[in-house]
């Protein structure tokens, strides 16, 4: 009756528990939870440019399947609902948006304007813009031009919509865009950042519902998005949708082992209950310090709390004969406590890490590994049913003990493992760290292409550099975006690069905005020169009245701050162009066809680097580098505790050499074999190693554990032959996956598994079966 009592009190404290984190814990999506912290200005700007930098933000959209008039029919369909829609900021696709400055703003048009920066605006001028105009309107544009010409007979607004444009603007055919390939192409902005999966898959929702509706009855039209944030979107739900299929089939397999392994259904369930207990610890921890919780952390923190099912299993496999659940767990009580102290101590690496993401995957699987151990101690026993099978009458267990113990433990062969492994660490050609975070991406290269492609046809900016123009204020960078713009011109002209674009691209600077003020006629002055200009023309008097009270307004107006313009349905790109870090501000310059970066040198040298040019790759190298440098330290410190809590537990260094000694070995063999391999070393190689060592000591603690009997000996090795085979069943299918983490997870696990099991076996003191009577 107590056992029962104390089961279903045990279920329901994990229902309630349940029920409190699915209340309060939040789930996050933001990739960038497990970016390293930065160090530099150059490092924090590229943290902020990954996520909210307006390069991470674009969407590149292609729409094929139709001919040329009725793509351009739904391309200007799609881009007035993306435009109508709150998940974008921008949606342009080559066709003049006469509504890019709100009416406000619109006499405006003449301080932003370089049109009479080298012609003032006079007679000639006017003369010669209205004489352009009677033919315009004989021409298939007239349409377009009719509705604009009283108030803007010199077409400013279509100077600026020309100039705004992208500097590579791709072809125009029937008012849209269009690839070399007969696409209408169209170029999206995010207002979500770009390393949030959530936000960006409700954008692309929302893309593909627009496209729906705006393609109508045109079925065979069909829809290509590209760029950063699809990415994301992409990545996120093959990870996700991988991980659960390979999860489901190591848990049938991990049922089907337990099962063989202990012939008890009820005993299966009950095994079941302290992983349950740690996993639902480990997310109540996560929700009490941080409040949210990253999806990759709820993922991980299972996987790595797989250490944890070691625990019931080593409990099940131990019980002896004549002995209750409560009597033997107690005898096995010291080495478990020693393998739950030295996991958490491995794991406390990653909590110094100062990543959130792997702080909060440190919180997880500490708190999961302390649940799960005291729960198998403390809650296990006393719910276990009397009746069980003896493992240690397992047929065959005990002739497969005998062969192992029979197998030579030659001292040489530590030293010509090392060896070995010193010969393929050395024989490697590839880098022995990955810094490159691109090359981790699953993204299909057939996929990045298209986005090459793409990305050229629309001439969108380059996501690898940024042009970085530094000044005390935004009127500074402006100024300086100015003064440096013939150079960057030069620069074009010469091949270096194919395009650049600079905030004062979008927006002048004050001076220059109060000189164009200063050469605007007054009213009087340019009516009479708009009377003699108009003299010979068929426009009727008074038709261009908006026009002069839009100058005479221009005259007077308080010049255009960035914070006034950014409200205009242009302005988000000149809010993302202006960045304030600290007491000074940042201009971001973006680059399309970047082909020597070197030849920006000069212009940093004569500018005292106040305008420079960024790689943001450069950048994430170096900053991946510094974050694995303070891993490795952390690590270093976890390995000292580690060797001072084996040395307690066995106070004997040379029965703590025998434990320590394979699970460094193991370690290293696993490194040779990825170097040879020529696989380099990234972070998630790192995590793989620490759990793979956690599962090693586990096995060579018990097989250094001197056994009182054979039975006992039997039921070591028949605990550490399904905590082995359980081990497999979920990393060596991981190793198969298709996505470059989930399978240097899996393959560096497994590896871990298989050397640290061998080397724990000959590595054992001789003579255990005598111990073993």
């Amino acid at each position: 009756m107590r056992r029962l009592v104390l089961l279903v009190g045990w279920i329901g404290v994990l229902a309630v528990v349940t029920a409190y984190t699915v209340h309060t814990l939040k789930l996050s999506t933001d990739l960038r939870s497990f970016m390293p912290p930065a160090q530099t200005a150059d490092q924090k700007l590229l943290m902020e440019q990954i996520g909210e930098g307006p390069g991470s933000r674009l969407l590149l959209l292609a729409i094929s399947g139709a001919d040329e008039a009725r793509l351009a029919e739904i391309s200007r369909s799609f881009v007035a609902a993306l435009r109508a829609d709150p998940h974008f900021s921008q949606a342009i696709n080559g066709e003049f948006d006469a509504g890019m400055l709100d009416e406000r703003l619109l006499p405006y048009r003449y301080l932003l304007s370089s049109s009479f920066d080298e012609a003032p605006l006079d007679e000639s001028v006017l003369a010669d813009e209205l004489s352009q105009r009677v033919e315009d309107l004989g021409s298939p544009a007239a349409t377009l031009l009719k509705p604009l010409l009283p108030r803007d007979p010199t077409l400013e607004i279509m100077k600026l919509a020309e100039r705004w444009s992208p500097p590579k603007a791709p072809l125009v055919r029937d008012g849209v865009w269009f690839s070399p390939e007969g696409e209408a192409l169209l170029l999206v902005q995010t207002r979500a950042a770009g390393f949030d999966p959530a936000a960006q898959g409700e954008a692309i929702d929302a893309i593909h519902a627009a496209f729906d509706a705006s393609r109508g009855a045109q079925a065979d039209a069909s829809l290509v998005i590209s760029g950063p944030g699809y990415f994301t979107v992409l990545v996120n739900a093959s990870t996700r949708g991988e991980s659960e299929w390979l999860g489901r089939i190591s848990t049938v397999g991990f049922i089907v082992l337990l099962l063989l392994a202990y012939r008890s259904v009820a005993v299966l369930g009950l095994a079941a209950l302290p992983i349950a207990s740690g996993a639902l610890a480990g997310v109540a921890a996560i929700a009490a310090v941080f409040g949210t919780m990253h999806g990759i952390t709820l993922a991980f923190g299972f996987t790595l709390l797989g250490v944890a099912q070691e625990y019931p299993i080593r409990l099940l496999s131990h019980r002896r004969a004549g002995e209750t659940a409560l009597e033997s767990v107690r005898g096995l009580w010291p080495l478990l406590l020693t393998a739950i102290a030295s996991a958490c101590i491995a794991y406390l690496a990653f909590f110094a890490s100062g990543v959130t993401g792997l702080m909060q995957l440190a919180v997880f699987t500490i708190s999961g590994l302390l649940v799960a151990g005291f729960s198998t101690r403390y809650l296990l026993p006393r719910v276990l049913p009397a009746k069980f099978r003896d493992a240690a009458d397992t047929p065959g267990l005990g002739a497969v003990w005998n062969w192992l113990e029979s197998l030579p433990r030659p001292r040489w062969l530590p030293p010509l493992l090392l060896a070995i492994a010193a010969l393929m660490l050395g024989s490697a050609s590839t880098p022995f760290w990955q810094n490159d975070l691109a090359a981790l991406t699953p993204v299909p290269q057939d996929l990045m292409k298209r986005e090459g492609r793409l990305r050229a046809a629309l001439g969108a900016p380059d996501v690898r550099y940024l042009l970085i123009v530094e000044a005390a204020d935004a009127e500074g960078v402006l100024e300086l975006s100015e003064k440096v713009s013939p150079r960057i011109d030069a620069l074009v002209a010469q091949g270096a690069v194919g395009a650049a674009e600079l905030p004062s691209r979008y927006l002048p600077s004050l001076a220059t905005q109060r000189a164009r003020q200063s050469r605007l006629p007054d009213r009087a002055a340019l009516e009479t020169m708009l009377a003699s200009a108009s003299a010979d023309l068929p426009f009727r008097q008074g038709l261009f009245a908006p026009f002069v009270d839009d100058v005479e307004t221009a005259r007077s107006l308080e010049p255009l701050t960035p914070a006034r313009f950014a409200s205009s349905p242009i302005g988000a790109r000149i809010e993302a162009m202006l960045v304030k870090r600290g007491d000074h501000w940042l201009g971001l310059g973006t680059i399309i066809g970047m082909q020597d970066p070197a030849a920006f040198d000069a212009l940093a040298t004569e500018t005292n680097d106040a305008v420079r040019l960024l790689d943001l790759k450069g950048a994430s190298e170096s900053l991946v580098a510094a974050y694995r440098e303070r891993i490795l330290r952390a690590f270093g410190i976890a390995i000292v505790l580690l060797v001072a809590t084996v040395f307690i537990a066995f106070r004997d260094l040379h029965r703590a050499w025998h434990v320590l000694a394979p699970m460094t070995l193991a370690t290293i063999l696993v490194l040779a074999v990825l170097r040879f391999g020529g696989t380099s070393l990234s972070l998630f190689h790192l995590v793989a190693l620490t759990l793979a060592a956690g599962l090693g000591l586990h096995y060579a603690l018990f097989f250094e554990r001197t056994t009182p009997d054979a039975a006992e000996a039997r039921r070591t090795l028949h605990a550490t032959l399904v905590c082995v085979i359980s081990a497999l069943l979920v990393f060596a299918l991981l190793a198969w996956s298709s996505l470059p983490v989930l399978r240097a997870i899996g393959l560096t696990v497994s590896l871990g598994v298989g050397f640290h099991f061998c080397l724990s076996i000959l590595m054992a003191r001789k003579g255990r079966a005598r111990d073993a009577g």
